[in-house]
């Protein structure tokens, strides 16, 4: 297994699960979030309404994730994890990892054998893109998934993201 990193679409990917970089609420937002919920459709959104109204009626916390089906995705589940806002004075670097961590453990149990990943906590809540890509990249070089893929937005966050996995021991 190595980890792919791409640059485009992650509502394209063609593998068995998507995670979506979810906020706490569960029913959709902007970034990928709203990109995936838009692109899936409601039955996501129907999914993500029955987990708030069952286990997580105070929405899934930092670090945890939860799948639901993948709609008119072309992967067969999304998996929604909530990444950490960025900050500068407290080190919250476990939390992000955890989303990753915790997004391949749901992945495994699904018998999913290929993923593919944002870069969690990114564009909205400000975490500085190698760091990102650093903490991505420490869990996810470790998978047991056939197929794990890094997709990035664009060309500087791949090339950042390019330099960062060379650099990684």
């Amino acid at each position: 297994m190595r980890v792919e990193l791409v640059t485009g679409d992650i509502t394209a990917s063609q593998v068995d699960a998507i995670v979506n970089a979810a906020n706490s609420s569960l029913l959709g937002g902007g970034g990928v979030d709203g990109a995936i919920h838009r692109r899936g459709g409601p039955a996501i959104l129907e999914e993500c309404r029955a987990l708030r109204a069952s286990r997580y009626g105070r929405g899934l916390p930092v670090g945890q994730a939860v799948a639901t089906t993948a709609g008119r995705l072309p992967a067969r589940w999304v998996i929604h994890t909530v990444g950490p806002v960025y900050s500068a004075d407290e080190d919250r670097s476990p939390l992000l990892r955890s989303c990753y961590t915790a997004s391949l453990a749901v992945a495994s149990d699904l018998g999913a054998r290929s993923i593919a990943f944002p870069l969690i906590s990114s564009g909205v809540y400000r975490w500085p893109k190698d760091d990102a890509v650093l903490q991505a990249l420490t869990v996810l070089r470790e998978s047991s998934l056939d197929v794990v893929r890094l997709v990035l937005f664009d060309s500087p966050t791949r090339e950042a993201a390019e330099r960062v996995y060379r650099g990684l021991p």
